[in-house]
Parts: C-alpha cells; structure tokens; sequence
C-alpha cells in the first residue's frame, strides 16, 4: 500500500499520518489550514451518509472495536494490515475509551506498540488511524512522541487522543507544547487542557502568553490556563512584559464573558487582584486597538454587573471601573480606538451602540450621545 498517490497531493491512496506530514512540511510554525481538511478519506465519510451508533447505552461505545481488537491479537499470526479496513463500518471514539484502552493492556505490551504504530503510520482511513493512536495512548514509549505529534496535527480529529497519549509520557510536557504551538480550534482545546494538567515551568511561560489565539473555543480552558500557570503571582512579579499584561487582559476578557463554557471571574479566586494588576499595568502601556477593546470589555462587564459577578466587592468593582476608564479616556487611547477600528464594520457597530454606550467612553461620545 502506498502513502501517496503523487508527489505532493492527496488522494484516495494518502495514508492520513502523510497527509499530515505534508502539512506540517508547508506550514512548519503554525496551525495547518483548516485542521488539515479536507482529509484524503473523505469520499469515505461523507457526513450525509453518518451511521447513528447501533446501541442506545452511551456506556457501550468502543466496545465493538474492542471486540474487534482482541479478536486480532487473539491470533498469533495476524498483521497489523489485518486491521486496514476492520473499523470503518463502526463508530470510533476519538476520545479514550475504556473498552478500547482495556483491550489494549490485555494484549502483550510490544504488539499492541507496533500494532498502533502501523495504523497511525500507514492507515488511509480514518477510523484506523484513530484506534491506532488509541493503542498508543494506552502506553508511554517515549518513542513514539514524533509520530503522536504529527497525527495530532490533524487535531479537530486526533487531538483528544494525541493530547492524551502525550500526557502520559515521560517528555509529554515539551511535546504538547510543541503541538499546542500547532493546532487551533477544538483540536487546541483538547491539547491547551493536557497542557495544563502536566503544567512545567516553560509551559506556563507560553501560557501565560500565547494559549488564548482569539478563538471563541478558548472560553473553555482560559480559566485553567489562568489557575495552572499561577496568573495571580505572574502578574503581580517581577517579570511582567507586555505579551504577559496583553494576554493577561485576554483571558480577563474572555472569563468575563465565557458562562456555560469554562471558568468566569466569578469563580476565580484571585480575579480582584488579577483585575487591579491588570489595569495597573495596563496605564503604563502605549496604546493599541487589541488592549483597548479588550480594557473596555472587562470594564464593561465589571459596570453592568452586580460585583460578585467579577469575584469583587463593591468597593474593589467601583474602583477597578475608574481606573479602566481612566486609561481609556485618555487622549492618545481615543486617538489610537477611532482611528483603528474599521466604521463600517459590525464589530464596530456593535462595540459603540453597547460598550461605549454603557460606558459613556469619550472615544466614541459623538456616535453614543455621551459627553
């Protein structure tokens, strides 16, 4: 079986591990576009042709790939290639799986390992790559770290699992940061997460700066990224820069907002202190568009709510709202809001008829009727 159809391309013949590995080769620093979709198998799933499981009992699913599974290493002289096409008529968790990962330690240690290896390497569907990486996850090899990276790469699928196979590795701290440097969408939330469950001094130096890209999904780890990198000591120490303050002013913006998704001020500890550092440093910064709507959301959100929505008490609420408001009516922070945000844009519609409104912000007093 080849990997590749041609030099460069993907076709029906593409194993999904060289699909990636032709990614990652074009964009080597950054996410590939689009998770990496469209997929070289995806004539094979077309999703107006999904299968609804065949069992009722969410407490059943992987168990018919487990069958599967020890039915394989059941006999001694069965090949990994047996395995090809042997789960692409069933519903494959993308997930950990307890019947899967029990069929995995049933079977002898070493034939799991390179059954696993032979899937993610050179499996052209799917649902093969995918109960390989799960074979994988149920160990903690070191050497199988650069393969786990490369499919993780396809995230939005393999994620979950590359995230946790990465975990339980002796390295796996280095390596999911390298991937979370990588992916974007619900493929980083499940990467983000890992990273921060196995939390090292260098990974919370990224955190603190870089997990949150912008994405709307990062409402579902910004209040772990803020617990697990100790935001509250980061941004009241001696090593403050400006990525650290700007992406301390996103993930404030984010908790502020993310309700029914991950942690809010709310029901962060340290929100109060966090907040006043934030504004603190946020004075002595120069102006950009980014810190300013960002300053103005959390000023926003501290103004229209009741103080224990932001974890304050009055006092510290009415406070933090006349410090944000401070910097903002500056004249340079006008200057730089007015001149950079596009007037005819929806986002600028939106932010002047609801927070500038609210806020009576002078940067935008003559669209809100404010002074």
């Amino acid at each position: 079986m080849s990997e590749t159809t041609a030099p460069g391309s993907a076709g029906p013949h593409t194993t999904l591990f060289a699909h990636a590995l032709r990614l990652h080769r074009q964009h080597p620093d950054s996410p590939v576009p689009r998770d990496g979709e469209p997929y070289p198998d995806d004539d094979r799933h077309d999703r107006r042709r999904w299968r609804p499981p065949t069992h009722e009992d969410r407490r059943l699913d992987g168990a018919d790939v487990a069958a599967v599974l020890d039915r394989h290493f059941s006999r001694p002289d069965a090949s990994p290639r047996d395995l090809a096409e042997a789960f692409h008529d069933l519903d494959v968790p993308i997930h950990r799986n307890e019947h899967i990962t029990a069929a995995a330690l049933r079977a002898d240690r070493q034939r799991v390992r390179l059954t696993g290896r032979w899937l993610v390497r050179h499996s052209t569907d799917r649902c093969a790559a995918t109960v390989g990486l799960a074979l994988l996850a149920a160990d903690w090899t070191s050497e199988d770290i650069p393969l786990i990276q490369t499919i993780g790469l396809l995230s939005n699928r393999f994620g979950p699992l590359a995230a946790e196979a990465l975990g339980r590795r002796r390295d796996g701290g280095e390596a999911l940061l390298w991937l979370a440097q990588r992916v974007a969408g619900w493929g980083r939330v499940y990467v983000i997460e890992a990273l921060c469950r196995s939390s090292t001094r260098s990974s919370r130096s990224w955190l603190l700066r870089h997990a949150c890209d912008g994405d709307f999904l990062n409402g579902y780890f910004a209040g772990e990224v803020a617990t697990a990198a100790h935001l509250h000591e980061a941004i009241v120490g001696g090593e403050v820069d400006d990525e650290l303050v700007d992406h301390t002013g996103r993930l404030l913006r984010i908790m502020a907002g993310c309700g029914g998704m991950g942690m809010t001020l709310e029901h962060y500890p340290p929100a109060p202190v966090v907040l006043a550092a934030h504004v603190a440093h946020l004075a002595r910064q120069a102006p950009t568009v980014d810190r300013y709507v960002d300053a103005a959301t959390i000023a926003d959100h501290l103004a229209d709510n009741a103080p224990d929505r932001s974890g304050c008490t009055s006092g510290q609420r009415d406070e933090l709202v006349r410090q944000y408001l401070a910097v903002l009516d500056r004249r340079d922070w006008c200057d730089t809001a007015r001149g950079g945000l596009d007037p005819t844009s929806d986002f600028f519609a939106w932010f002047a008829a609801q927070v500038a409104a609210r806020l009576h912000l002078r940067a935008f007093a003559d669209l809100t009727g404010g002074d």
